[in-house]
């Protein structure tokens, strides 16, 4: 993999200074305005300062739906995803219903196989749900590309609530949305809701508030009133886990999450996968939740059943919380086990493409091997596309028969708008697809590997066609030089105390460095001894075997390393330049 371009952020410097007028630290002010934050209310975090939920629309015909339901005594069943933000959002509502009324007799829960079900309301999820006896099915992060599965629902008589945040379908060029009683979804056609990047886990929270308000118009809330503010933990997981765009409603959410979570007042299962994970809830951050207890979640829904996930954060027993995050642990390190395999099998596909195009790479990349894991192919997708910088699909046989893969893409190439092109050109190619900018899933209707085969030349000339050499340039934004006195364990703890992610990305900096040692430290980390002017600082770099010369240039995060009560930066390496 070759070295990125290392590109520095432009700081407005009007709005850096008002920023540190308002009382930001120099340093902070300088990385908040180079991320687009114009002015200190945007930092505010309370609760008062998110989004009013009316401005969603769809959300009063939902609440209605829902407090009609609740008053009637009448059963709803949840249709969950199989990954943590469909898990989290599940238990959200769950949660929420009960506390706003719900009977548990009355709620009930269905988690699709994604060998057996696939993704979404399909008629068949619908027919398992329907084994629960529903008068109303609500989903959650799914249901706005299913047409079919909400005409089936209301065949029978169901009424249908859709709640999701994905984009939805197009049929001849035009967009269409199932013909559900209600839809809450901030990207369906005519929602001016200013958040576009809410998570699925995001509209089941704002849901839960519309109903909540719904039932206090109608006389009808439990005493006292219910406080919704304790299920900001599992938002704040779903959120950051599905890598949707912090914006500054999202980071409002997920920073009221952590603050639970550091406080000790998370959900027992939360707690539980920071116990299983060896993490520490009272520095909850960001990075926790995206690497370690989001991977657990979705371990479940990638190898065994989402309604472990589930469980574990719906129960209110710390000992069975625990139990069942010890299980999804285990499952999380088998998942690694086979990812690194199918990751081997992946390079090598991967370097006898590139042979067979004598050294060169096709602006787009497309694999596939029979001994793939179906449930694996997200994650080699993105450790692909993270080595090549191209958009990637990995496809794999599902338990069905059918080629299923999933994509990942860069900046500037949206996933889902070259899919629906390839489905344009290729109009016999596909059987499905579905996602965002930089995510989405096809099923092949071809059942052999020359189907993969026309997807990969479809799919590389519409990257031929919209992306350019330096769209295909692997970059990395920096935020500049670190200066010598903000290297401190206050400056890390400042920086940890942010919420950082997708959109926002956390603060790299970059200087030029003297190397004064450098070793191996568990075979695949490279451990370094730096000198900066008359500094000597430690660094290391996670994944590195090879050597950097006596000279080089360092793009690096600070890190808080504390041992033995000790607290000392060092600096984490993302990159190099000679």
């Amino acid at each position: 993999m070759n070295a990125p371009r290392l590109i520095e952020r432009d700081v407005p410097p009007r709005t850096a200074w008002a920023l540190e007028q308002a009382g930001i630290a120099p340093l902070l002010a300088r990385l908040l305005a180079a991320r687009g934050v114009r002015e200190a209310a945007e930092l505010d975090e309370s609760l008062a300062q998110l989004l009013p939920p009316d401005g969603l629309k769809g959300l009063v015909a939902a609440a209605r739906l829902l407090a009609d339901a609740l008053q009637a005594g009448q059963r709803l069943v949840i249709v969950a995803d199989y990954d943590c933000d469909g898990a989290t959002a599940c238990a959200v509502m769950l949660r929420g219903l009960r506390q706003l009324g719900f009977t548990p007799a009355q709620l009930g829960y269905v988690v699709p196989d994604r060998a057996v079900h696939g993704y979404g309301l399909t008629p068949t999820i619908v027919d398992l749900a329907l084994e629960q006896q529903p008068a109303l099915l609500v989903t959650v992060d799914n249901g706005i590309a299913s047409l079919a599965g909400v005409a089936h629902a209301r065949a029978h008589g169901l009424k249908v609530l859709v709640t999701d945040h994905h984009l939805p379908a197009q049929l001849g060029g035009n967009v269409v949305v199932p013909e559900a009683d209600a839809i809450v979804n901030p990207n369906q056609p005519g929602c001016g809701f200013a958040s576009k990047s809410l998570a699925g886990v995001g509209v089941a929270f704002y849901v839960l508030l519309g109903l909540r308000a719904e039932l206090r118009a109608r006389g009808a809330l439990p005493a006292p009133e219910p406080r919704l503010d304790g299920l900001l933990d599992l938002v704040a997981l779903g959120t950051v886990a599905d890598v949707v765009k912090l914006d500054a409603n999202n980071r409002r959410l997920v920073a009221q999450g952590l603050r639970r979570m550091r406080a000790g007042r998370a959900q027992p299962g939360v707690m539980a996968l920071f116990s299983a994970a060896k993490r520490d809830a009272s520095k909850a951050q960001g990075f926790d939740l995206g690497f370690a207890l989001g991977p657990r979640i979705n371990a479940a829904g990638r190898l065994a059943d989402m309604t472990l996930g589930i469980e574990t954060l719906t129960t209110d027993d710390p000992e069975r919380a625990l139990a069942l995050a010890t299980q999804l642990d285990a499952i999380n390190r088998e998942r690694r086990d086979i990812e690194a395999g199918m990751r081997e099998m992946a390079e090598a596909r991967l370097e006898a493409l590139v042979e067979a195009l004598q050294g060169a790479l096709p602006p787009a990349v497309a694999l596939f091997d029979a001994d793939f894991h179906e449930g694996v192919v997200g994650i080699v997708a993105s450790r692909i596309k993270d080595r090549v910088h191209r958009p990637t699909f990995v496809f794999a046989r599902g338990a069905d028969g059918q080629l299923k893969g999933s994509g990942r893409s860069i900046p500037g190439f949206h996933l889902r708008d070259a899919l629906d092109l390839v489905s344009k050109r290729e109009p016999e190619l596909l059987a499905r697809f579905g996602g965002h900018a930089m995510a989405a899933g096809a099923t092949l209707a071809l059942p052999d590997a020359a189907g993969v085969h026309r997807f990969a030349l479809a799919f590389a000339r519409v990257a031929e066609e919209w992306l350019n050499e330096q769209d295909l340039t692997r970059t990395l934004r920096h935020d500049g030089t670190l200066p010598a006195e903000a290297a401190t364990p206050e400056t890390a703890r400042l920086l940890d105390a942010q919420v950082w992610g997708q959109g926002f990305e956390p603060p790299v900096f970059c200087d030029r460095f003297e190397l004064v040692s450098q070793r191996l430290v568990g075979e695949k980390h490279l451990k370094l001894r730096l000198r900066q002017g008359g500094r000597l600082v430690d660094g290391i770099w996670f994944g590195r075997t090879e050597m950097l010369p006596e000279r080089v240039t360092l793009a690096y995060r600070l890190s808080l390393d504390e041992w033995q009560g000790q607290a000392r930066v060092q600096y984490v390496v993302e990159a190099a330049q000679p």
